[in-house]
């Protein structure tokens, strides 16, 4: 009595320890951990710093320097002729600079960089929810792996019962040799496919591991987040794909970046007004101090060609930025048109394989009846159990098929659950 009651603590340990994972924990993870999301997450910081940078146009620029010549000649007419000096001598000035004003040119870099700003965060959440998106293909790669392994465990199982039976039967008289031989291969095939689908699993599960930073079992535990959704409309995918894709939102910011840089480059044909001021202290051979205040223009005459190639660049980058944009918003159109197209296929997939299970299942129990009596072939069972077998994997298959579907859509709209 004790050792059964030991043997149950055992197995209650064992259940309590085995770990269960769900893909919202993977996307938890795999955001607080992925580099990438770090890394574009200090592009952020950065982009706001470059902003700090552009504002500073608009504040008073100071400069203080200081000069010091422990030797230097000086030169200084005495009676018709010129007499040297050599002495040291030391300087200090301050000169203040305020802009006034520059036709908006600082305004229109400002600008520039603040879409610079959104634009970087806006590459921070398609990342984060290309990342979403990874993951749960990833997940589901797993769990269809875990259940396909299932299925192969099933078919083996039922190979070496076939195998048992083919051998009475033969020591009956009732089967030949070959019956039990080829019923033998087909075991050690049903061996070598399990042998690949845990091969697989292990695959899987070590990529979940490396996306969210922490080792996955191979017995951990994953909650099937299997979706029955097949009909998609494809009008209002697209008009919602179009209104929060990030990559398009993004290229909206570049279009508008553009723009304003554009602006910015054609200001720059106009020059600038600033206030002016500065203080110098001297001391070479006589000390006395300067100052001045007052208002400086200044107009670009003549650039060699500079400013104008500058702002042609600009203006061309504004137009690259939005065929760009056309050309993205195209192929999205296209791809979400294509993935309702496979979903609405997947409907009457499913529904075949599902048809295909049950009937092949009967089939199945029949032909295995009937051998056991000896009225059917190694053939025609060996025949039911592929096609239960097909079938069972099938509609694995289309389920994760129509998951892997829902994610790219769910990350084509900017979803980032």
């Amino acid at each position: 009595m004790t050792k059964f009651l030991l043997i149950y603590f055992y197995i209650f340990v064992l259940i309590l320890s085995a770990q269960t994972l769900s893909v919202d924990e993977c996307i938890e993870e795999a955001l607080k951990n992925h580099p990438d999301i770090k890394k574009l997450s200090l592009g952020v910081a950065q982009s706001g710093s470059l902003v700090d940078v552009a504002k500073a146009d608009y504040l008073p620029q100071l400069n203080v320097g200081a000069q010091y010549n422990p030797h230097n000649t000086f030169v200084m007419p005495q009676n018709g002729q010129f007499k040297t000096i050599t002495d040291d001598n030391w300087q200090v000035d301050a000169q203040l600079n305020q802009k006034i004003y520059d036709f908006s040119k600082t305004t229109f870099s400002v600008k520039a960089y603040e879409k610079n700003q959104n634009i970087a965060a806006l590459s921070l959440e398609d990342a984060k929810a290309l990342l979403i998106h990874n993951v749960k293909n990833i997940y589901n790669t797993a769990l269809f792996q875990t259940k396909a392994l299932e299925v192969r465990k099933k078919d083996l199982q039922t190979k070496e019962e076939l195998y048992k039976q083919a051998q009475a039967l033969v020591r009956e008289g009732l089967k030949t040799e070959a019956d039990a031989t080829t019923i033998l291969s087909a075991l050690y095939n049903a061996e070598d496919a399990l042998g690949i689908a845990k091969a697989d699993l292990r695959k899987a599960l070590s990529t979940l591991s490396f996306y969210i930073g922490k080792k996955v079992d191979l017995d951990t535990t994953l909650v099937d987040n299997a979706t029955s959704q097949t009909t998609q409309d494809k009008e209002p995918l697209q008009e919602e794909a179009v209104a929060k894709n990030f990559a398009l939102k993004s290229s909206k910011e570049e279009i508008e970046r553009e723009n304003l840089i554009y602006s910015a480059a054609k200001a720059g044909n106009y020059g600038s007004i600033d206030a002016v001021a500065s203080y110098t202290h001297q001391n070479s051979i006589n000390e006395y101090d300067t100052s001045m205040v007052g208002i400086g223009i200044k107009i670009p005459i003549y650039s060699g060609g500079r400013i104008a190639a500058q702002a042609e660049q600009a203006r061309i980058s504004k137009e690259m930025a939005k065929e760009s944009y056309n050309a993205k918003k195209l192929l999205l159109q296209e791809e979400i048109e294509g993935l309702v197209i496979d979903l609405q296929r997947y409907e009457h997939t499913l529904k075949a394989k599902e048809a295909l299970i049950e009937s092949s299942r009967a089939t199945k129990e029949i032909v295995e009846a009937r051998y056991k009596e000896g009225l059917s072939t190694y053939i025609e069972i060996l025949d039911a159990t592929s096609t239960n077998l097909y079938a069972e994997l099938g509609l694995l298959e289309a389920k994760f098929s129509i998951n892997k579907i829902i994610n790219r859509l769910e990350y084509l709209t900017g979803e980032t659950k």
